[in-house]
């Protein structure tokens, strides 16, 4: 095999051009408030070979390993972005739906698939498994432009974190044929063993690995989000070595270490960012790649919504509801939970699994599974915040009257924090001692007309003022909290504060 540097350079070329267009693609996916995952896809599909570019691509095993890698980035850069403190109330709901609701969804799905579209038990089954499931990219991308309480937000993120490892080995043992070979309680026992064993290597990886980089004094800044990104995928290769769920390892150690106090949270957090877009627009343009539109004819649109409508009218609610005896809640906001089920690209990269494997009708399953995910993401998607807002569970919109950013000082474990007082905020005339900060909170400076004011307690505040406020990271959330009190409130937040201790 000769190596041809033309070809490199027009792939280089391609390559930017292709990442260049789905980064722009992003903003308009926003404002239509639809997953990117569409435009990625339809990205993909252009390139593919029905589009005029021509690519054949059709390695499914490559795409199975491809896909595979960008989906533990892809949680990677969910754990370490999400705050323990605001999934921890709604965590019992989450690994419900997670285990128990994908199991129930499962067989509501399988059941007709067999039963009213004719397909082999084996066939109904996958369909059942590969569509359960919940997509972190997709759920989080939607997620951004709702407001919606954490209780909501959290089990949505909790429930998209977890739910890839359980499904993942049921579609691996279904498509390799063990299933058949062993009993349901062997494949219950399995299934248990890889989740609990994944989260326990994910707790032990990600204490460790906090540990070892309080302590460590590497030499430049940008060391630290790598070493934090190999940490969590070195725990993905030590569940996998020992045949647990790197899923399930790789999410908890990353919700580990981006919840602990180390060096340089902000850069590492940033990094994985980047780099889990990266991987998403890789790993949906690949996808629709792997579609040959030739293939889809009427009957494969029928079944795609016939399959989606059991799946979003009958399945997710009934698992939902059966879920929720591990957490109650109340109708409306299990009513939203239901409708925001979205699937994403998960389904389609666990369709790849019984592809790579040659499980004979799987190519149809794949088009009946792709076309499902595009029609009930379009459907869904949009909709979100309507839905919130008729159900009630949406929080009210608050004009920004403070506006705050936020700069790790690492070496004193604060963060230094930049509020700007709008035109709307009822925090001027309020004097810097009436903000009441907590214990080791100070406002250092007033940017005032460009020019920096040294404050004093009796210092007035005024509209168009920018705050230089120093606040201890342990209490950080508490000065914020503060600030925007008195901004709405003004004077009047330190007598309704007292009212509400009382």
């Amino acid at each position: 095999m000769t190596f041809d540097v033309h070809q490199l350079d027009s792939f280089v070329l391609a390559g930017a051009l292709v990442t260049l267009a789905a980064i722009l693609a992003v903003r308009a996916s926003a404002v239509a408030g639809l997953p990117s995952l569409l435009i990625y896809l339809l990205i993909g599909v252009l390139l593919g070979e029905a589009g005029p570019v021509g690519i054949h691509f059709e390695d499914a095993q490559l795409a199975h390993a491809l896909g595979f890698a960008a989906l533990a980035v892809i949680l990677a850069e969910g754990g370490l972005t999400t705050q323990w403190r605001q999934v921890r109330p709604s965590m019992r709901l989450g690994v419900s739906l997670a285990t128990v609701g994908v199991a129930v969804s499962i067989a509501l799905v399988a059941v007709p698939a067999h039963y009213l579209l004719g397909l082999p038990w084996e066939l109904a089954v996958l369909l059942g498994a590969v569509c359960s499931p919940t997509d972190a990219a997709a759920v989080f991308s939607v997620l951004r432009v709702v407001p919606l309480p954490r209780r909501l937000t959290g089990v949505l993120e909790a429930e998209s974190g977890f739910n890839d490892a359980p499904t993942v080995v049921l579609v691996t043992l279904i498509s390799t044929g063990a299933v058949a070979e062993e009993g349901l309680h062997v494949i219950a026992a399995l299934v248990v063993y890889e989740l609990a064993a994944g989260i326990a290597i994910g707790l032990g990886v990600g204490f460790a690995g906090a540990w070892v980089m309080r302590r460590a004094a590497l030499p430049s800044s940008g060391l630290y989000p790598l070493a934090v990104l190999c940490l969590a995928f070195l725990a993905y290769g030590v569940a996998a070595a020992v045949h647990a769920s790197g899923f399930a390892a790789i999410f908890v150690a990353a919700l580990v270490l981006g919840n602990s106090d180390l060096p340089h949270r902000v850069a590492t957090r940033s990094f994985a960012e980047g780099v889990a877009w990266l991987a998403q627009i890789g790993l949906f343009v690949m996808l629709g790649l792997l579609l040959s539109p030739g293939r889809i004819t009427g009957t494969t649109v029928l079944y795609a919504v016939a399959t989606g409508l059991v799946l979003t009218c009958v399945a997710r609610p009934v698992s939902v509801a059966v879920s929720s005896l591990a957490q109650r809640m109340s109708v409306r906001d299990l009513a939203f939970v239901s409708w925001a089920g979205l699937r994403g690209a998960v389904p389609i990269v666990l369709m790849t699994i019984p592809l790579a494997e040659g499980v004979e009708g799987a190519d149809r399953l794949f088009d009946i599974v792709f076309v499902m995910v595009v029609v009930y993401t379009l459907l869904t998607g949009p909709t979100l915040p309507l839905v919130a807002r008729l159900l009630g569970v949406a929080e009210r919109s608050v004009p920004r009257g403070l506006e705050v950013e936020a700069a790790p000082l690492e070496r004193v474990a604060a963060d230094l924090l930049q509020v700007s007082i709008a035109s709307t905020s009822r925090m001027h005339g309020v004097e810097v001692g009436e903000l009441r900060l907590p214990a080791g909170a100070s406002v250092s400076l007033v940017i005032r007309a460009g020019e920096a004011i040294v404050p004093e307690r009796r210092t007035v505040l005024r509209h168009g003022d920018d705050l230089v406020v120093v606040t201890p990271r342990k209490v950080r959330e508490a000065t914020e909290q503060r600030l925007r009190h008195v901004s709405t409130h003004g004077r009047l937040a330190q007598w309704l504060s007292d009212e509400r201790r009382r």
